[in-house]
């Protein structure tokens, strides 16, 4: 699966998984603790999502090339200082209260996990034969989730606990004073949740700065423009980036909504509701393992079909259905999602060769879906007064991701360029 004498290398890049997985479950609380934080709609919180996404997108070609005129680990370690970066901006933003230096620590943020995601998924896949990328991708990627899940609890017992009681009501007549000092308050936890995290950002950092890592394999140097041109007419790889736009969009979307979906569903608070978002991120984590196993009898692209089938069928009582039954189907959705991200990048990554840290770029960047299709879905829940048939949107979504499983099933199997 791996070549010879990579282990401490791979344990490390495999841990920048389980970090960024971390940062992005931690932002999707957000959505809800910023509604109740500042009284906003769904349209507004979700702008949390389009700096976080939106940093993806503009950063992740630059890193690509950064990456092809140095090393994976350089790019590792520029990735993980802007992690660091923007995770200790959130004490002045605290300190100011104001939105925008909240969006603008984010941005920052996300633009080290852009780097590292553009780094390390290529990095992962050039370990090894490209026979079993897909499976030790899908592998790598399994603690992501996990991560996911230590977000969740974090936001939950540090962030989520510390919102008061108060409701937008109660808010709304509050004395300025009384309310800002409240605000402040839920702020602070914020603050620390994320001041801590860097913390631990800081010491990996040294980590892997200290440790040798594997020698690059694709290192060619030829001109971008050709790169982007042989990417250009390579329709897997372009149908692949469609795909995972799409996917993106679906996964934030599905995770961004759950807390208010299941506080709307079953009346309780966020707190409460929180644990309904860990249980689906629980069933993520378990199905992206058993998903990477089945990939040693089962095509990945057959998995990937099945599965988003399946994740239409759940959006549908989602958007229609309601109480316990809507939220399980919910929950099942993301035990469907498991899988996506690290096999449709596998799949679209196939035949590559050298062109890999540019084509993984465009993969990085169609995470941008995230921030588009989150923002459509809060608009459309906003102006149907609907969180339920806001879930449409991810529905659509899987439609597409669906349709690339069908494409890459029905296609013949090329040749490598490195071959």
């Amino acid at each position: 699966m791996t070549k010879q004498h990579a282990t401490i290398p791979v344990i490390l890049v495999t841990s920048l998984f389980f970090l960024w997985g971390l940062a992005n479950n931690m932002t999707d609380t957000l959505l809800a603790a910023f509604k109740k934080i500042m009284s906003m709609t769904d349209a507004q919180t979700s702008l949390i999502q389009m700096s976080f996404y939106g940093a993806y997108f503009l950063l992740a070609l630059p890193a690509a090339l950064y990456i092809r005129q140095y090393s994976y680990k350089s790019g590792i370690l520029l990735g993980l200082g802007l992690f660091t970066a923007g995770a200790l901006l959130f004490y002045p933003a605290s300190k100011t209260m104001d939105y925008s230096h909240f969006l603008a620590a984010l941005f920052i943020l996300a633009g080290g996990l852009s780097i590292l995601e553009t780094a390390a998924n290529p990095y992962i896949l050039s370990l090894g034969p490209e026979s079993t990328a897909t499976r030790r991708l899908n592998i790598a990627q399994s603690f992501n989730p996990i991560g996911s899940i230590s977000g969740v609890v974090i936001s939950k017992l540090v962030i989520l606990s510390a919102l008061n009681r108060a409701n937008d009501q109660e808010r709304a007549v509050m004395d300025g004073a009384a309310l800002r000092q409240i605000q402040s308050a839920e702020l602070s936890a914020v603050m620390q949740a994320y001041v801590g995290l860097a913390v631990i950002l800081a010491i990996v950092w040294l980590i892997i700065r200290m440790v040798r890592m594997p020698v690059d394999t694709d290192t060619d140097r030829s001109h971008v423009g050709q790169a982007f041109a042989r990417l250009a007419k390579n329709r897997n790889y372009v149908l692949g980036v469609v795909a995972q736009f799409f996917y993106v969009g679906a996964q934030i979307g599905v995770w961004s909504f759950t807390i208010r979906y299941v506080m709307q569903e079953l009346g309780s608070d966020e707190e409460a509701a929180s644990n309904y978002y860990i249980l689906a991120l629980v069933l993520f984590t378990i199905f992206r393992f058993i998903s990477a196993g089945l990939m040693r009898y089962i095509k990945p692209a057959y998995l990937l079909t099945v599965l988003s089938v399946s994740a239409m069928v759940l959006s549908l009582v989602v958007s229609f259905g309601g109480g316990y039954a809507g939220v399980y189907a919910l929950v099942a959705i993301s035990g469907c999602m498991s899988l996506m991200f690290p096999t449709i990048y596998g799949l679209a990554s196939e035949g590559l060769g050298p062109d890999r840290k540019i084509g993984g770029a465009g993969l990085i960047m169609a995470i941008l879906g995230g921030a588009v299709l989150t923002y459509v879905q809060g608009a459309l829940s906003d102006t149907l007064n609907s969180i339920n048939m806001s879930y449409l949107v991810p529905l659509s979504c899987f439609v597409v991701v669906a349709g690339y499983g069908v494409f890459h099933m029905a296609r013949r199997p090329v040749l490598t360029q490195e071959s």
